[in-house]
């Protein structure tokens, strides 16, 4: 969201830190990590920054800057998608043309710019990917709809998608470039294999004001609430707060299993408050308020199957879910960015990863909790 930037992960548009809330004294927003991305079964991670050229090869905790060598020092990045230790895409946020999607396939020696934003008013939020072949970006709203563009080829080509379900339902609306959540594709179970790569996939997306948006490209078809065959879902937002409100609304959406999903958020220049920060649904149709919320504004979630749990992330803590989302529980105080479990994210070029309380114990540190967030990397 241009001029309305996530806390800890950005510039405004007048080029000022947006306010992050709790935050390290004197900690540029440059040199903060807001994407992260981990495969499971491979010992490597790479992180998204807002300055340029970074990677983390975890084996074990050796982290390794990437080349700089690519003409994108004054991008600020804030998405990455990792399909192995070799091939990746990032993707920077800016106004018009400062927006880009790059490429590297062979382990970030060499970089290939892909797409750059056609929209001169255009910012982008988020890039997702299902499988290898199809992903979306999402961009703030130009001329009165949000921006989609669509790719079949892993990222090749990308086509905009001129969709009545993209209209924004308030002026001011726009989405967060906060940890690459705000956008969610996802596989139609049971799709017929005939319909081919254009009718297999659902989008979801979050927006200021708490609205959340569903819709399935090409053959489009209803997912929710609607004769226009999208869902426009009011589920982040109290009863008093406006839907224009630019700072408060969705920042993160997941889902686990097709249709058990949860989305966090809440209202950055208000991080400690918990009013409507955190969303569930068990059946992605239906949402529903958390009966007991999270501690704060959240930013970044995802579903940690080696627990059957949900973890949160924001810059002020962390919390648990153990039950869909319905109650959160607090368990780390760090102040973090985005989430690729078991890896986490934050300002500074801090990285960590979610250990146990056995694990804790085991490294002779006294636990404070059941889980919590080793540093690996440690703040500059």
């Amino acid at each position: 969201m241009y001029k309305r930037q996530a806390a800890g992960c950005g510039y405004d548009g007048a080029g000022a830190m947006a306010d992050a809330g709790e935050r390290d004294s004197g900690e540029s927003a440059r040199d903060s990590f807001c994407g992260c991305e981990y495969r499971m079964g491979e010992r490597y991670e790479w992180d998204g920054a807002a300055h340029p050229g970074w990677r983390a090869a975890l084996a074990g905790v050796q982290h390794t800057p990437v080349n700089g060598n690519w003409a994108a020092e004054k991008l600020d990045f804030r998405s990455v998608w990792a399909w192995d230790a070799d091939h990746a895409m990032v993707m920077s946020s800016g106004l018009g043309g400062q927006s880009r999607l790059y490429s590297t396939h062979d382990g970030c020696r060499s970089w290939r710019l892909v797409f750059a934003n056609p929209d001169a008013d255009g910012f982008w939020d988020a890039l997702q990917f299902e499988g290898t072949r199809f992903g979306g970006i999402l961009g703030d709203p130009v001329h009165g709809s949000f921006t989609l563009f669509a790719t079949y080829d892993g990222g090749g080509h990308w086509t905009r998608q001129l969709d009545p379900c993209l209209r924004t339902i308030d002026p001011q609306q726009g989405a967060f470039a906060a940890s690459n959540q705000s956008l969610v594709v996802l596989p139609i179970e049971g799709s017929s294999p005939q319909a081919g790569p254009t009718g297999d996939h659902q989008v979801w997306f979050g927006t200021s004001g708490g609205w959340l948006y569903g819709l399935q490209l090409a053959p489009l078809e209803l997912i929710a609430g609607s004769d226009a065959g999208c869902a426009h879902l009011r589920i982040l937002a109290e009863p008093h707060e406006k839907a224009s409100d630019a700072t408060a609304g969705i920042f993160a959406i997941a889902f686990h299993g097709g249709v058990e999903g949860v989305a966090v958020g809440g209202d950055y220049t208000n991080p400690r408050s918990n009013a409507g920060t955190a969303a569930y649904s068990t059946d992605g149709v239906r949402w529903h308020l958390a009966d007991r919320a999270t501690a704060g504004y959240r930013s970044a979630v995802a579903w940690d199957a080696s627990d059957g749990s949900w973890i949160v992330v924001g810059p002020g803590g962390s919390d648990i879910s153990r039950d869909g989302g319905k109650t959160w529980q607090p368990f780390d105080h760090g102040n973090w960015n985005a989430l690729s479990l078991p890896f986490v994210a934050g300002p500074n070029g801090r990285i960590g990863r979610l250990i146990s309380w056995g694990q804790m114990r085991a490294a002779n540190r006294t636990p404070s909790g059941a889980l919590a967030f080793r540093e690996l990397a440690p703040a500059r």
